[in-house]
């Protein structure tokens, strides 16, 4: 896998520079198009492939939430003016970008939001400190030399301090890595397992507590770690081996069914399909699962309700708004570049599944949102323009993409 070294080069060198950065205005709202579903409009930031994660936060401070799409940031609600982070540069498609995730945060408690950026599995993270001018170009904070390794690291509250920490896998082993001494100093790799021989490119990780004691556990596609008690004699995670697909994306912990225990929600092979629950049928002496399918691990036929290949990202969200958690997921075009003459305009499928509970058990519905977008390796949902509807925040190899949806449902 090669990598794009006019990028690379860009990002370690706008850590120390503060030099002015162009802003660029546009003097109207970014256009905005129905999309398939007709409950969302599409806005299209660009069509250039600059990073595979994208996520929002209110950067100018002025009450509107704006959006972050690799190396700039786009003032909410039209997102018509861009603003540089680091310098851009455009990866090439057919390898990869050094952005694939951003996590939004304010790390040096400020009072403005930064920006937490992991790049390609296996090199080291780093976050960028928001300057409070628009016009120029945000430090870069190396948080340590460690390898982020797992193709979805988590950012979230794992040890119940109150703040979120990073939790991956580096060297083979899963852990967290934390700001100890704060942010400006190297950030301290916390191990949660032994080494377990866990690759740089591992599919699939996920954060919640599985079994009801209010400690958040850590999971992965072939297994997962239950957190002990910090007055406990047992002071090592317990390892239980429990098989949740081959490795696909993010791997949330929720209440699918509602009888009050933790399911598991993921993509079942991040490069092939699938999309399954796994419903939570005893929790004593450790939490076992049964798999339902909601997209099958195969390859469709012409005629299916959905085709979702390379499901490299979900979410969570209420998309509808009836206090259940629906799923957003889709396609990451281009993740392994196909062999031959691949078609750059070929689709990039973007689809929610609406959960339903009834006597008969649970059923997702799925909706096709999008066909010229899919996802990365991250996707971000939340209410972008305070309407009360949730809304999705996506970047790729086709660009990056705003999906807001109407307030009413």
């Amino acid at each position: 896998m090669l990598l794009a070294s006019a990028f690379a080069l860009a990002a370690g060198g706008c850590g120390a520079s503060s030099q002015d950065a162009p802003s660029v205005t546009a003097p109207d709202p970014l256009p905005r198009e129905p999309a398939l579903d007709a409950r969302f409009v599409k806005i299209t930031l660009h069509r250039e492939f600059l990073c595979e994660g994208a996520s929002f936060g209110d950067f100018n401070r002025d009450g509107v939430t704006d959006v972050v799409a690799g190396p700039d940031w786009y003032e909410g609600p039209g997102y018509g003016a861009r603003h540089a982070i680091w310098p851009r540069a455009e990866a090439d498609p057919y390898s990869y970008s050094e952005c694939f995730f951003q996590f939004v945060h304010d790390f040096d408690a400020d009072g403005l939001p930064d920006v937490l950026v992991v790049g390609f599995p296996g090199a080291a993270a780093a976050w960028y400190e928001n300057p409070g001018s628009a016009d120029a170009l945000w430090a870069r904070r190396a948080i340590s030399d460690a390898p982020i390794d797992n193709e979805a690291p988590a950012f979230a509250d794992l040890t119940g301090d109150g703040e979120p920490e990073l939790v991956h896998m580096s060297g083979g082993v899963f852990g967290w890595s934390s700001a100890d001494d704060g942010p400006s100093e190297p950030w301290v790799f916390h191990p949660l397992s032994e080494p377990r021989g866990y690759v740089t490119f591992t599919h699939g990780l996920g954060v919640g507590d599985l079994n009801g004691d209010g400690r958040a556990d850590a999971l992965e596609a072939t297994g997962y770690f239950l957190q002990p008690a910090p007055d406990s004699a047992r002071q090592s995670w317990q390892r239980v081996e429990q098989a949740f697909g081959y490795g696909g994306a993010q791997m949330p912990a929720t209440d699918v069914d509602g009888d009050g225990d933790a399911d598991v929600i993921t993509t079942l092979s991040a490069h092939g399909y699938g999309l399954s629950w796994f419903e939570q049928i005893s929790r004593e002496p450790s939490p076992e699962f049964s798999e339902h399918v909601i997209v099958p691990g195969s390859e469709p036929d012409s005629d299916a309700e959905v085709t979702m290949h390379e499901p490299h990202a979900l979410a969570l969200a209420d998309i509808d708004g009836d206090g259940l958690e629906d799923v957003v997921a889709g396609e990451r075009f281009w993740g392994h570049v196909p062999e031959g003459m691949p078609d750059f305009a070929a689709p990039a499928r973007l689809y929610w599944f609406a959960a339903e509970r009834s006597q008969n058990g649970v059923a997702f519905h799925p909706t096709l949102i999008d066909d010229d977008s899919g996802v990365g390796t991250q996707l971000t949902t939340g209410d972008l323009d305070g309407n009360g509807s949730v809304d999705i925040v996506i970047s790729n190899k086709k660009g990056a993409f705003v999906f807001l949806q109407a307030s009413e449902r």
